[in-house]
């Protein structure tokens, strides 16, 4: 990874365009893409889900991000010049440290079968973005993989469990996991043949979240390095309001670099840019309204103030760390959901995916004031920034 990762995660890329999403930089509207590559964005990250949708065919939101709508994306943004990480979540929606859900289709299969399953679903979605010219620069086995995946035969037990039962579930975890290595592993064999390359490798990212817990870091590692297959990124998550100090992330990343040797990628960030609320472009009534991911006792822990140029000013300091980490080892960021303003309709669920989650409450935007753009689509100086940063 010669060039330094100026990423953007336009996950719901293909929804905010549907929905009639409208961007502008200093006054002129451009496609939201071409306005992020102008401010030096040159990678994207882009989720896929199983099967994001109701028995009935009802879409789960936050993009509905299966196959095709993922596929159509990155065709866009290969298209444009972008490098593009591929976030393989194997689940049919969300997966994060609270979710695991195990897909519908793979549910009552035993582990031998399932990590069959991960092999083969692995290999099915590489092939189709190696036929769609939309190959990914670097991959995800997996997302915010802190507490396993594929719940509940995948799932981390708790540090009080007893010592049989954390490690017996590390080794399913890592089964799982290796099983999306190896077929990340034997295409690139095959890519090599095709092409004549014989060194050629999609770097594999493992990625957790919480970046500025150096001791869950350290515990998870040691943990998957001694089963599982190897890999080439450790990715982190860092949300100020969320997980602690800057201070604490840099730690965490010089010390990953150093007792690993891997490159280090902030693979989520973001920073708010106000606390103005943003009801009247959702027109959700108040109860449909998911509200803002930060609050206000949250936000007094954060570094930098919550406009628009403490968001300029986080992302200088941020992006600073990522390039000081030891070894020359920090390799970039993505930013999560740049784009994500809020276009009614557009919101992190679904009706028919809280029914798959079994889980009651609103389902608008939480994320519009973590935004790279105003709440009208107004490029924010967070981007001038990005563009500005040299390594």
């Amino acid at each position: 990874m010669a060039e330094f990762i100026k990423g953007m995660d336009v996950s719901t890329y293909a929804e905010l365009e549907k929905l009639g999403a409208k961007y502008y930089d200093h006054g002129r509207e451009k496609d939201v893409l071409d306005i992020l590559k102008a401010y030096g964005a040159n990678s994207v990250r882009l989720r896929v889900w199983n099967d994001p949708y109701s028995e009935k065919g009802e879409p789960y939101g936050a993009g509905t991000n299966d196959l095709s709508t993922t596929l159509s994306i990155a065709q866009k943004c290969v298209e444009k010049g972008f490098g593009f990480l591929l976030d393989i979540h194997y689940s049919d929606f969300w997966a994060d440290p609270g979710k695991q859900r195990m897909p519908k289709a793979w549910v009552g299969l035993d582990n031998d079968t399932l990590e069959k399953e991960v092999y083969d679903y692995t290999t099915e979605i590489l092939q189709a973005f190696k036929e769609a010219d939309a190959y990914p620069t670097m991959i995800q086995v997996g997302n915010e993989l802190t507490n396993g995946l594929m719940w509940p035969n995948g799932q981390k037990a708790s540090k009080d469990a007893p010592r049989e039962e954390y490690e017996r579930q590390f080794d399913t975890i890592a089964k799982f996991i290796s099983a999306g290595i190896r077929a990340v592993h034997d295409m690139d064999r095959v890519i090599a043949k095709e092409t004549g390359n014989d060194d050629y490798h999609l770097p594999v990212m493992i990625h957790l979240d919480n970046g500025g817990n150096n001791e869950m870091y350290v515990d998870w590692f040691e943990h998957y390095i001694p089963r599982g297959e190897d890999f080439d990124v450790i990715g982190l998550s860092y949300y100020p309001f969320w997980h602690g100090s800057l201070e604490a992330l840099e730690f965490n990343m010089n010390d990953m670099a150093k007792r690993y040797g891997k490159d280090i990628i902030v693979a989520e960030v973001s920073m708010g840019f106000t606390m103005e609320d943003y009801a009247s472009y959702e027109k959700l009534a108040p109860s449909e309204r998911k509200g803002m991911a930060t609050r206000q006792e949250l936000v007094e822990k954060i570094e930098y103030p919550m406009t628009k140029d403490g968001q300029k000013d986080f992302m200088a300091d941020i992006m600073n760390r990522i390039k000081n980490v030891q070894g020359g080892l920090g390799k970039g960021f993505y930013y999560w959901e740049p784009a994500w303003i809020p276009v009614p309709g557009s919101g992190w669920a679904t009706e028919a995916s809280l029914k798959y989650i079994k889980e009651a409450g609103p389902c608008g935007n939480e994320w519009a004031n973590q935004a790279l753009f105003d709440f009208e689509g107004n490029a924010n100086p967070a981007l001038e920034a990005i563009r500005d940063f040299t390594v």
